[in-house]
C-alpha cells in the first residue's frame, strides 16, 4: 500500500511527485508484441497500438469491452459514432471475437500519450 498523505521514506515511489503524489496507471496498455496486445484487448483491456497512416502518427485503442472504450472515448472527446466495430481473430483459439477500436490522431493523440 502506498501512502497518499504523510511522510514517505526517501527513495520511495513518492519521490517523483512529492509526498502527496499518487501514481495512476493509464486506462490503456501498450505492448511490444502484437499478439500480447491483442490477447489483452480480447480479455477486456484497452490496448494502445501505435502505427502510421500516410505519414501521420496515430494509434488504435482496441478492446472487446465496448463500454470501456466508450468511457475512454468520452474523456478524449471522441464521438460514439466514431467507434469502429471490427471482429478480431483470437490468436489463442483462432475464433473471431467481437471487438471495437478508436482511431486517434492529431490533437487527441497529444492528449493521450
Amino acid at each position: 500500500m502506498r501512502p497518499v498523505l504523510g511522510i514517505c521514506e526517501p527513495g520511495g515511489p513518492s519521490d517523483v511527485g512529492g509526498p502527496h503524489y499518487l501514481p495512476v496507471a493509464p486506462p490503456y496498455q501498450e505492448f511490444t508484441r502484437r499478439r500480447e496486445g491483442m490477447c489483452f484487448a480480447l480479455d477486456g483491456g484497452v490496448w494502445l497500438h501505435r502505427h502510421t497512416l500516410r505519414g501521420e502518427r496515430m494509434v488504435h485503442l482496441v478492446s472487446a469491452d465496448k463500454e470501456r472504450l466508450l468511457a475512454l472515448g468520452e474523456t478524449l472527446r471522441l464521438q460514439p459514432a466514431w467507434l469502429q466495430y471490427k471482429p478480431l481473430k483470437d490468436p489463442r483459439t483462432g475464433v473471431r471475437v467481437p471487438a471495437w477500436h478508436w482511431d486517434v490522431w492529431g490533437e487527441r493523440l497529444s492528449r493521450l500519450v
